[in-house]
């Protein structure tokens, strides 16, 4: 059946993706709290961090149950972030665009799914810590490689050749990183880039090749000066203030688990 041209079949599949993405998302935010803290991602439960009960499962139901509750806990009845509901949200329509856009490579799909998970993940905890864990970034490192042999972007090389090309991207992304941190560091007499950041590039290059990593950086660097100059307008920010650089390089890294931007980009956009 076809619904106003859209094969229905294909409209089904992304409510699943959709409503599954959602549910990562509540995973999501697991991780973002409890591996900073050391906490296990699987126990205990799902609890309330203030009054530790334990939650119910209508009460853990993502987006939903935020919304019925309204913002507060069942039983001790103080607010619950809106950013719980917030990140399940934007992971849910995340997933559902991955796949319709990847919809003919259906194994890589889902790995690049899980990767903007991890990356998701990397982006908050950053915000919150200035952290990058090392079991996101190196493990999001691993994943490429094992991906590669299925990643579109090293389409028409074979298995052997496409995680050799994962390999070298991401020795591309560690020497573009470490090239931009101590340039960074010498220009600035300050730590442009933490050593979890040129982890991050990295494993950006395991999955983009090192034309991604260099795509990440260059993304990643115009929206935090773009945010950077923002709160500096506004008297938040002040120049020699830290600010994470993992949420901008991590949203380069969804960027490109869309798409590659190919050095004569622009010019192919103005013919």
């Amino acid at each position: 059946p076809v619904i106003q041209g859209v094969p229905f079949a294909l409209r089904m599949d992304r409510f699943v993706v959709f409503c599954a993405g959602a549910c990562l998302g509540s995973f999501i935010n697991v991780v973002i709290y409890r591996l900073p803290r050391g906490q296990s991602l699987v126990f205990p439960g799902s609890r309330c961090p203030r009054c530790r009960k334990a939650l119910r499962f209508y009460d853990n139901i993502p987006v939903f149950s935020w919304l019925l509750l309204a913002g507060r806990c069942r039983f001790c009845h103080r607010p619950i972030s809106p950013r719980y509901p917030v990140v399940e949200l934007i992971f849910a329509c995340l997933s559902a665009a991955l796949w319709t856009h990847w919809q003919p490579y259906l194994y890589w799909s889902i790995a690049a799914i899980l990767a903007a998970g991890v990356l998701m993940a990397v982006a908050l905890i950053d915000w919150d810590t200035f952290l990058i864990p090392d079991e996101l970034s190196l493990g999001l490192l691993a994943a490429g490689w094992l991906a590669a042999p299925i990643n579109p972007f090293f389409a028409g090389s074979g298995p052997v050749a496409a995680v050799l090309l994962s390999l070298a991207g991401s020795l591309i992304g560690f020497v573009v990183g470490w090239v931009t941190a101590a340039a960074g560091e010498k220009i600035f007499k300050k730590e442009a880039m933490g050593g979890g950041d040129i982890k991050l590039l990295a494993a950006v290059g395991a999955w983009g090749g090192g034309l991604g990593a260099f795509d990440c950086l260059m993304i990643g660097s115009l929206i935090g000066s773009i945010y950077g100059a923002a709160l500096m307008a506004r008297g938040r920010l002040r120049r020699c203030d830290p600010i994470a650089f993992g949420p901008f390089l991590s949203a380069g890294a969804i960027f490109n688990l869309f798409w590659l931007l190919p050095l004569d980009f622009l010019a192919r956009l103005t013919w």
